[in-house]
């Protein structure tokens, strides 16, 4: 697909589509309020195709110029006036009561459609539309906090960001020195996991031959990734992420290369947060990998886990605590010691009680609706991953060592086990974890589907 031709093709039209609209307004300027809401109200009336794809590209260069209040604003119509429209529902479902069928069912789901989905699908067919919305989506999300009232705007965000980002118009691409620098620059300002702090330490994780990075693009979204995965060949499974970034490292030779470590994962765009790329992404990289190097084995990740911290912060203040007993916690007030993971004898006085927290943390601890509360776990088992190992003081660095005390997480991919453990965890939220794991637990955990 040439983008290129068919982002030509789409300013094209606007510009026609402009000049239609300038000929046409001369002889109303004066009668119609030219806002934003009422511009919109105008896209949805149905102009020719034209005028249409000017009008949406007129109405998305003016949101680009609002200040937060009127965004607000914008937002607030959004929810109030371009919702389901109440007489054309009742009249579908009216019509359905009356002669049940097919078709009088199609119109039930035709007129339950809020009106803002079909607006942001015209607002999608401007030069730009795509990047254009999901700025505005993110945007959006800014609010969400205090504003529950537009919660519905957003999940009509979602329902269409869903579609339009299927697996299927994703496209992987890997990135190596040779790669456009607009592209390396976003990839330097997206890494999410461990920050990227220049142009050299980019090439060391990219250039080296025991080194990968591949990307997944949006025909839409031209030279812009959706999430990117850093790749180490190793020897073995790795506990600890220093000697992976480390500046002076050895270059693994191809023949002692046995394991691929995917050892940074990063979403780049936020206002697709909450969009499902689909899964088996992951499989995806693997499969690319397993093919240029046939003689690996092993496929893991080595992960953070940013929210066990907080996580064991309040069950330590929990006086109903299931996770951990009153010595644990007695125990646990070390970790308010500056410094406590250098000092040896209480870091050793610290593993057992921590691992063990762990892996309640994982394989117990759910959110209101059942799921595991780790987001990074319910990322990589509903790809169909295996939780293998636990891994004390992997990452000490600050960052790692408030949000998780230092610890990092493998989880393995079994090319010939990743749909049977993606449908373990999709049919019961059940976490499938080795054996290593589960003995942690006290006594061992069973693996008991939880609904959800």
């Amino acid at each position: 697909m040439n983008t290129s031709f068919f982002g030509e093709l789409l300013q094209t039209i606007s510009e026609r589509g402009r000049a239609l609209l300038a000929r046409d307004r001369r002889g109303e300027a004066s009668a119609r309020s030219e806002s934003l809401v009422e511009l919109a109200e105008d896209l949805l009336t149905g102009l020719g195709e034209a005028s249409g794809v000017a009008l949406a590209r007129e109405i998305l260069g003016r949101y680009g110029k609002l200040t937060t209040g009127p965004r607000i604003a914008f937002f607030e119509a959004l929810s109030s006036r371009f919702g389901v429209d109440p007489a054309r529902m009742e009249q579908a479902i009216a019509a359905w009561r009356d002669r049940p069928g097919d078709d009088t069912a199609a119109q039930v789901h035709a007129a339950s459609e809020p009106r803002r989905q079909e607006l942001f699908r015209r607002l999608n067919l401007a030069p730009g539309g795509t990047a254009a919305l999901v700025r505005m989506r993110e945007q959006l999300m800014d609010t969400l906090d205090h504003r529950d009232d537009l919660e519905a705007v957003d999940n009509d965000f979602v329902h269409l960001f869903s579609s339009w980002f299927n697996r299927g118009f994703l496209v992987l691409r890997r990135i190596d020195w040779s790669t456009p620098a607009s592209v390396l620059e976003k990839i330097i300002r997206y890494e999410a996991v461990h920050e990227i702090s220049d142009w050299e330490d980019l090439r060391r994780r990219i250039d080296p031959p025991d080194r990968r990075c591949f990307a997944f693009f949006h025909p839409a979204l031209v030279d812009e990734p959706l999430i990117f995965v850093e790749v180490a060949l190793t020897r073995d499974i790795p506990g600890a992420i220093a000697p992976i970034l480390a500046t002076g490292r050895e270059v693994v030779e191809p023949d002692k290369r046995r394991t691929a470590v995917f050892y940074s994962i990063s979403n780049c765009q936020r206002g697709l947060a909450g969009v499902s790329f689909g899964n088996f992404l992951i499989k995806q990289v693997v499969e690319e990998i397993s093919r240029e190097l046939p003689k690996l084995a092993t496929y893991v990740t080595l992960s953070p886990v940013a929210n066990f911290a907080s996580w064991l912060a309040r069950e330590r203040s929990d006086e109903s605590s299931a996770a951990l007993a009153e010595t644990d916690k007695t125990a646990l007030a070390a970790l308010d010691t500056p410094g406590w993971w250098r000092d040896p004898d209480t870091a050793a006085r610290l593993q057992d009680i921590v691992m063990r927290a762990a892996a309640w943390y994982f394989l117990r601890a759910r959110t209101p609706r059942g799921l595991p509360v780790d987001a990074v776990a319910r990322f990589h088992l509903g790809n169909g991953a295996r939780l293998e190992r636990i891994n004390w003081l992997a990452d000490t660095s600050d960052k790692a060592m408030a949000q998780s005390h230092g610890l990092m997480v493998n989880y393995l991919y079994d090319v010939d086990d990743i749909e049977k453990n993606h449908e373990t965890y999709a049919e019961g939220r059940t976490v499938v974890a080795s054996g290593a794991v589960q003995r942690l637990l006290r006594p061992p955990l069973e693996l008991v589907p939880i609904a959800g």
